[in-house]
């Protein structure tokens, strides 16, 4: 088993995550609105999410990732619906709510609203179905079972790392921002987390 599968999943994971799109957005406001936790919590949904598209590419599940390609409007359709409410919810969240310090609300639904967006994302299986290909590691089950999940769990512990160095660098600010500033950073995310909704959802009728 090649040890320098781990460092390559996690370098592979660590890369995926980092550009910031909507679930970027989506972490840095709510751990600014409700803390690192929060944040995190947010973010390990989507790294969840990355590993489980990882063990589809690592594993050579080409019936699993067939069906999923094959669904992806219907992906891009609940994708969209539900990014375009979560920009319209946070727009009108209340800021004052926002600040409220220790707030432990809803941790199970942060988590499980990254990962069901990430799993709806159809770019995210094709990147990982692609970068695995090019770089040989489709399949890579068939050097053993073991050597496929250090892979995902590379994948994993790369995404989760990105996740943490935003959570808490972001966190730093939190508590500095007044009521009027919370409340542009709650209309600002939200139009830009509704655009991504409003794109995907076009992109159907394109």
């Amino acid at each position: 088993m090649d040890s320098w599968l781990f460092v390559r999943g996690a370098i592979l994971g660590f890369s995926i995550a980092a550009p910031v799109g909507p679930i970027g957005v989506l972490c840095i406001r709510r751990t600014l609105a409700e803390g690192r936790l929060v944040g995190l919590l947010s973010g390990l949904g989507a790294a969840t999410a990355d590993a489980c598209y990882g063990a589809v590419a690592a594993f050579g599940l080409t019936a699993i990732s067939s069906r999923l390609i094959g669904h992806q409007d219907t992906l891009r359709l609940v994708g969209g619906i539900f990014l375009l409410y979560l920009g319209i919810r946070t727009v009108l969240a209340a800021p004052v709510q926002s600040l409220k310090s220790g707030r432990r609300r809803r941790l199970l639904g942060n988590y499980l609203s990254t990962f069901g967006l990430t799993l709806t994302n159809p770019t995210t299986i094709f990147s990982f179905i692609a970068i695995f290909a090019g770089l040989g590691w489709a399949g890579t089950a068939s050097e053993g079972y073991p050597s496929a999940a250090l892979l995902v769990f590379g994948v994993f512990t790369g995404s989760a790392l990105w996740w943490l160095i935003l959570s808490s660098g972001v966190s730093v600010l939190r508590g500095r921002f007044s009521l009027r500033v919370m409340r542009w950073v709650n209309r600002v995310s939200g139009a830009f987390i509704g655009s991504f909704g409003i794109v995907a959802l076009a992109s159907l009728v394109i």
